[in-house]
């Protein structure tokens, strides 16, 4: 590893390690930890970096050459498809002198390839370099590819790593090609997509969406829809009806619970898999509770339930039997956050004759705003020199979860075995 690398690191691992000398148990992570940099610098490293990812749908890049631009910590990364059929991840770093190669958010590569504007250094869907200009016979271009990224295709979604040495997914294969699949992911399209940006440390983004004590309070329209959003003592009941209404249909989506637990060494630490009930007469995810596009996957008809997925710490998933939700978090820096939602429906459904984009993103764009405000506000609270952690409520027992193995990674200790 160079020196200009490991020096930020060690200066990043001191302050990490002053952080976390004051980590009160069962509280909030101590204020630096949502503004230092230098924490940030350490978390690419032994936390977001290791983890994976995702990057988007399947459907984004359906022909040769089909290509789309995803960020993550910094990173610019093209996610194309080569004219094998094969996905792959790209750094949009130019093995020349490092300029961006790809300057367009989504497109086709023209003349299945990619060009750097800079000096013309032409790639291939693959990453080869297939042309330089007038460089020495010394040169070698096998030894000049854009860097290629670990990728994986799960159930339609896209999985990346910045990790040399990847994290396996074989619990979240199985999870997503297993009870998941029902929703039909696979055969799906991105109908929308919305990005919103978010003055706020990643940490606290992902915290509020492990929790739901603050549904009731700051999204009324949720909660109006979504028994998940009440009391605790409601949960485990609204689980078990939400599972028997499906059994019922003969659509089987077993619960799984691996969040922030290794469930294997080198496994991915974090899957979850659990299914809610919807409120009296709500079918789906809209405004007036009715359906918003054709029923997906195994669907024969509304469950009155939703399912919710995560895989790794920023990748959250719901699925309604109509329409999925893909949310993203990505980590921009210490004091920046990304959230990107993607809305998925029937891949042969056609949009003003099948489903209304309008009545299909309300309740998610709307809790989305809301999310962002409050999120802000929390980081507003918490930059305040007077801020003192507090107690996590027995309704926010995943956010505790987020934070228990946030520290043992950061620590450099592995997250514990279930």
């Amino acid at each position: 590893m160079p020196a200009s690398h490991t020096e930020p690191l060690a200066a990043a691992e001191q302050r990490w390690q002053q952080i976390n000398a004051t980590y009160q148990p069962g509280h909030a992570l101590p204020r630096a930890a949502y503004m230092d940099a230098d924490v940030f610098t350490l978390e690419m490293d032994r936390f977001l970096g290791k983890h994976w990812f995702c990057a988007g749908h399947e459907s984004s890049v359906r022909g040769a050459g089909d290509f789309f631009q995803v960020t993550f910590g910094g990173e610019s990364i093209i996610v194309v498809r080569d004219k094998s059929g094969t996905v792959n991840a790209l750094l949009n770093v130019c093995r020349h002198r490092g300029s961006r190669v790809c300057t367009a958010a989504r497109g086709t590569a023209t003349a299945g390839r990619f060009v750097c504007p800079y000096h013309a250094w032409s790639y291939g869907l693959d990453g080869s370099l297939l042309a330089a200009r007038n460089m020495p016979s010394s040169f070698r271009a096998e030894e000049h590819g854009l860097v290629r990224l670990p990728i994986e295709v799960v159930g339609g979604l896209i999985f990346i790593t910045l990790a040399a040495h990847p994290l396996g997914l074989t619990h979240v294969r199985e999870a997503l090609t297993g009870g998941a699949a029902a929703y039909g992911w696979e055969r799906a399209k991105v109908a929308h997509q919305e990005t919103y940006r978010v003055n706020a440390n990643w940490k606290l983004a992902v915290e509020n969406y492990m929790e739901c004590y603050h549904c009731q309070p700051a999204h009324p329209e949720y909660a109006r829809r979504h028994v998940y959003a009440r009391p605790l003592e409601l949960n485990a009941a609204q689980d078990a009806a939400a599972d028997a209404r499906a059994l019922v249909m003969g659509i089987e989506i077993p619960a799984i619970d691996y969040y922030g637990l290794a469930a294997d060494p080198g496994e991915e630490a974090a899957d979850a898999i659990r299914s809610a009930l919807l409120g009296d007469g709500v079918r789906t995810a809209s405004r007036d509770g009715q359906p918003v596009a054709p029923l997906m996957g195994r669907f024969t008809d509304y469950d009155g339930g939703t399912t919710f997925l995560d895989v790794g710490p920023v990748s959250n998933f719901l699925a309604y039997p109509d329409h999925g939700v893909i949310y993203r978090f990505v980590p921009v820096d210490h004091a920046t956050t990304e959230l990107e939602v993607l809305w998925l429906v029937e891949a042969e459904a056609v949009a003003g004759r099948d489903y209304e984009i309008e009545r299909l993103v309300w309740l998610w764009q709307v809790t989305s705003e809301e999310d962002k405000r409050i999120i802000e506000h929390n980081q507003a609270g918490v930059s305040s020199r007077f801020f003192t952690p507090g107690p996590y409520s027995l309704q926010e027992a995943h956010a505790l979860r987020f934070v228990d193995w946030y520290r043992k990674e950061m620590s450099g200790g592995a997250s514990p075995r279930r």
